[in-house]
């Protein structure tokens, strides 16, 4: 394994099971439809970089995720659990696997692309972790270091999809006395008055 990995973590796009918050604007097909497309041009920003990408998936089976974003990826099925749980696990099944620096990201911002992956490892030369907020109180990448890989603290507790989740881990990292850094806020596309984000990007892809 690299010194550097990169875990994308992705729902399979079900309609009705994905993106649900978005349902009421663009019906179940539709949101499921919008999870596929961000995904796709997420990973395409991220897949040919230098850090090893795992996928860590959802509502699927291994076949159909292969089926979809093809089978010369590395793919991790979700533990069981809430949000925090399933992040947990994954950034200890990477340490144990050999890895000194590791950061995870979803779907659902868009905006994110490879010189943010890049900028967050480079913070992880000298911070326990790195978060990059998201304008609605959450985050959209969390990066940690293995010296602080014992720190399973800092994924409990928290309110998960409210606006207080990054709120809650500053206050863990501070209670862990983590040495923290933070990168530019960006948008998440997840309620229907963030869908103009992902129009604006469509536009100027």
């Amino acid at each position: 394994m690299s010194d550097c990995c990169l875990l994308f973590f992705i729902r399979y796009p079900q309609p009705g099971r994905t993106k649900t918050r978005l349902i009421s604007a663009l019906g179940a097909e539709g949101a499921a439809q919008l999870q596929k497309e961000m995904a796709e041009y997420l990973l395409g920003k991220l897949r040919d970089s230098q850090w090893q990408v795992q996928v860590y998936f959802t509502g699927a089976l291994l076949a159909q995720m292969q089926a979809w974003l093809g089978p010369n990826l590395v793919y991790c099925a979700q533990a069981d659990g809430d949000l925090g749980c399933r992040l947990w696990r994954a950034f200890e099944q990477a340490f144990s696997a050999g890895a000194q620096r590791i950061v995870a990201v979803g779907a659902d911002c868009p905006s994110l692309d490879a010189r943010h992956i890049d900028q967050a490892f480079n913070q992880l030369e000298s911070h326990n972790a790195v978060l990059g907020p998201a304008n609605d109180g959450g985050y959209y990448l969390i990066g940690l270091r293995q010296e602080s890989c014992q720190h399973q603290a800092l994924f409990q507790g928290i309110d998960w999809s409210t606006p207080r989740v990054l709120q809650q881990t500053q206050a863990k990292a501070r209670q862990l006395n983590l040495s923290l850094a933070e990168l530019e806020m960006l948008s998440d596309v997840d309620r229907p008055q963030d869908l103009a984000v992902w129009r604006r990007i469509q536009a100027m892809s």
